[in-house]
């Protein structure tokens, strides 16, 4: 028995990577890149199968020494951009008066996945009131014969009550027919989103299972014991058998995976990350050390499917450049992979003598505007961003896209020379042209989250991070830094990854009794893929517009926790960080309370008012933990700590406090705890009688005596 190593693959539109870590430390043992197999017969699989051979071998690993092997895919976002998907036919359920409404709204036609790419679909209407098995017979018969190549049942209110869902499900499973429930999707109402969520998911399950069993054997093939897990669309990972069922979550996954893996090396607050490939950048948000999440849309619809809020832009390493006349119009969308040029700043040197300027159109029906320098020997190069930030010396020496200048510089001059420009100025420009692009999308992300600017730290990732991300810090004076390992950050994400599961139900004011159960079903169906028990952590959330109880749980595959191992900050590390982080001097910071991997920095100010006549004092906190990452920081906010023995009282009189009573109502304060190595968030709760039975189910394993800081405002 060798040392325990976790491996991650992450399948790439251009490549598909793996890593090694060491399972005790996450040290890198062993990476690799080989080109992504799309055009094998076993498609993508093939390239998986490879790689974990190959890699294993490498280093001499033992299978059984494999403690955790992960993947992330991007088939199901390809299948959906590209139309290659199975053609569903739709049962849709319901009784009474609900019937009228079910009808239609389990209906959704084709529905768009991208320009000119449809998902057809077939439906069929039964009364549920007393369903025959003979009826699911016919509809099945029916649907089947139009064509429909998966099932999946949908019926009013089958989130309460899904027999008649189940009972469709196992009559097409006889047949040999893929079938799903909306239930086993989303446990929320609103039967028209539910139902499109699922027929999406449910197009996808053949092309999902083929690759989900190769992969799977080949994982046993290679005597691996330990269960193969796919990554999830919000960071998290799942079992193969979870993604044969909802293959629908492995959408968007690779996107995920990057900003993951950054998180488990730097230690950002707030940030956004670029992960920078050939052809394309997404950009990410992290706000309080967090990524953030949004209902995903498909063909410009809203699905129950929560993902990352990631944005996509056409701009990156390869992106080429456009001139009209004797003007550099734009960089991208095309990338010289796509054009099925080499890069010019790759070129050697000796290989760019006597070049002529051209332009070509990369793809049929593009404008014959993207810059081409054609070398005397006849090879061709194709102008990218890579080579301008190469040239204006921006990507340092032993990063992955680094070039050096002098290729750079031959091939710019010969653009710089139609221009009228020198080298520099025409790569300037791109370089420019390139950011505000960027830079649209970032100040809308900035706006969006309400992040604060100066505190804000771009981060770059992906092979091409430093292409664009410390020209882009240098003009808009922001922080930046390059994530650790940035061409394999992906990978490490995915082979670093937790378990995750989530719950939503429609529930008007919950009770404890909802609480309760939707905290045991969500601990058996994380369970269930692949978390061992005891590093479940689950959050509750009520969302009270919506009518919302939502329950988020993580854990991971084995007993370990997943913080890096990095040198404690001191308190002076630390509280300069807090202070920065609400824009306060450090002078005026106190450590005013710790538990657990908590430290609350506190800053007191009083302002006078109104002639100096009042005072009025003015808390501000922050709230850092052991890594130096800020979790949370707030103005105006009253703040103590508490026994958990102090509930019944102290605490309850520090709620009252900071409750605002008027004739009509209570109004709770929004609340956070911290605790061990948990944050607390009660800011949906609307009464004390909620809060304080969450805090009840979430504190129940501390000891009386132990702490826990409290953060109230309104």
């Amino acid at each position: 028995m060798g040392q325990k190593v976790r491996v991650g693959i992450d399948v790439g539109g251009t490549f598909t990577d793996a890593v090694v870590l060491d399972n005790e430390t996450f040290e890198i043992i062993e990476k690799m890149k080989i080109p992504t197999t799309h055009h094998d017969e076993d498609g993508v699989a093939k390239g998986i199968v490879q790689i974990l051979q190959t890699i294993l071998e490498s280093k001499g690993i033992d299978p059984e020494d494999v403690a955790f092997i992960a993947h992330g895919t991007t088939q199901a976002t390809n299948a959906l951009l590209e139309g290659d998907v199975a053609r569903v036919g739709i049962i849709g359920m319901g009784s009474g008066m609900d019937g009228l409404g079910a009808r239609s709204e389990s209906n959704p036609g084709h529905i768009e996945l991208a320009p000119g790419k449809r998902l057809q679909t077939y439906h069929t209407y039964l009364d549920s009131k007393n369903l025959k098995e003979e009826q699911i017979e016919e509809a099945l018969d029916l649907l089947i014969g139009q064509g429909a190549e998966v099932i999946v049942a949908s019926e009013a209110y089958s989130v309460d009550d899904p027999a008649n869902e189940l009972r469709v499900v196992e009559a097409a499973n006889r047949r040999g027919v893929f079938a799903t429930g909306g239930h086993e999707i989303s446990q929320l109402y609103g039967l028209r989103t539910r139902t499109r969520t699922a027929v999406i998911n449910a197009s996808l399950i053949p092309k999902m299972m083929e690759t989900a069993n190769m992969t799977e054997k080949s994982v046993k093939n290679a005597n691996i014991t330990s269960q193969l897990m796919i990554m999830r669309c919000d960071g998290g990972v799942m079992s193969i058998d979870e993604v044969r069922k909802r293959p629908i979550l492995t959408m968007l996954s690779g996107l995920a995976a990057g900003v993951a893996g950054a998180l488990m090396y730097e230690k950002i607050s707030d940030g956004i990350f670029f992960e920078v490939g050939g052809t394309s950048v997404d950009i990410s948000v992290i706000k309080n050390g967090k990524v953030m999440i949004q209902n995903a849309q498909v063909g410009g619809h809203r699905t129950y499917l929560q993902s990352l809020d990631v944005r996509t832009l056409g701009i990156a390493g390869g992106s080429m450049i456009r001139v009209q006349g004797s003007k550099i119009v734009d960089v991208g969308p095309r990338s010289a992979h796509i054009a099925g040029k080499a890069y010019e700043c790759f070129a050697a040197p000796a290989d760019l003598a006597g070049l002529q300027l051209i332009f070509i159109s990369p793809r049929e029906g593009d404008s014959p505007e993207y810059a081409i320098a054609r070398a005397a020997n006849g090879e061709e190069y194709s102008y990218t961003l890579a080579g301008a930030a190469n040239l204006l010396g921006y990507v340092p020496e032993g990063d992955y896209a680094f070039a050096g200048v002098e290729s750079a510089r031959l091939a710019w001059e010969a653009l710089g020379a139609h221009l009228g420009l020198s080298a520099e100025a025409a790569a300037r420009q791109v370089l420019d042209l390139a950011i505000d692009k960027t830079m649209k999308t970032v100040n809308e992300m900035i706006a969006d989250y309400e992040l604060d600017r100066s505190f804000v730290t771009l981060v770059g990732g992906g092979g091409s991070g430093a292409v664009l991300v410390p020209a882009m810090a240098e003009k808009e004076q922001m922080k930046y830094q390059i994530a650790h390992n940035a061409p394999y950050v992906s990978t490490i994400g995915v082979a670093l990854a937790m378990v995750k599961e989530q719950l939503e139900r429609t529930v008007i004011s919950p009770t404890e009794a909802d609480i309760k159960k939707i905290r045991s079903d969500i601990l058996d169906k994380i369970v269930q893929s692949g978390a061992s028990e005891e590093t479940v952590e689950i959050t509750i959330e009520i969302d009270n517009q919506k009518n919302i109880l939502r329950a988020i749980a993580t854990g991971s595959t084995e007993l370990r926790s997943k913080d890096l191992a990095q040198a404690a900050l001191s308190e002076e590390e630390m509280r300069s960080v807090a202070a920065r982080s609400v824009d306060v001097s450090p002078d005026s910071m106190q450590l005013a309370a710790q538990t657990g991997r908590w430290q609350l920095f506190a800053s007191e100010e009083i302002r006078k008012s109104f002639f100096g006549l009042f005072k009025k004092k003015r808390t501000t906190v922050s709230v850092v933990d052991r890594e130096g990452v800020v979790r949370f920081k707030q103005a105006n906010v009253h703040y103590s700590s508490f026994a958990r023995k102090q509930r019944h009282d102290a605490f309850t009189a520090f709620l009252d406090e900071n409750t605002i009573y008027s004739d009509a109502n209570a109004t709770i304060p929004k609340v956070f705890l911290f605790f061990r190595e948990k944050m607390l968030d009660l800011t949906g709760m609307q009464t004390k009688e909620q809060l304080m039975s969450i805090v009840e189910l979430e504190t129940e394993m501390l000891d009386e005596d132990e702490m826990w800081l409290a953060v109230a405002y309104q």
